[in-house]
């Protein structure tokens, strides 16, 4: 699956605020992740990232 910066996925795990879905924005050998519930930012790996992801819920067309 290829991901693009403003996606939004639904991870396995619900973040400790109570959501799981997160805006990626960064995307490469790492990437950044943006809780849409709090705010709050991640960097995960390309390896750990592509296992906790569940599904994409919102593709972001532009480029």
């Amino acid at each position: 699956m290829n991901y693009v910066v403003g996606d939004v996925v639904q991870m396995k795990k619900p973040h400790p605020c109570g959501t799981n879905e997160w805006e990626v924005l960064r995307v490469g050998v790492d990437f950044k992740l943006r809780c849409l519930n709090c705010n709050h930012l991640i960097m995960l790996p390309r390896e750990k990232f592509e296992k906790s992801v569940k599904k994409l819920l919102r593709h972001n067309e532009t480029k």
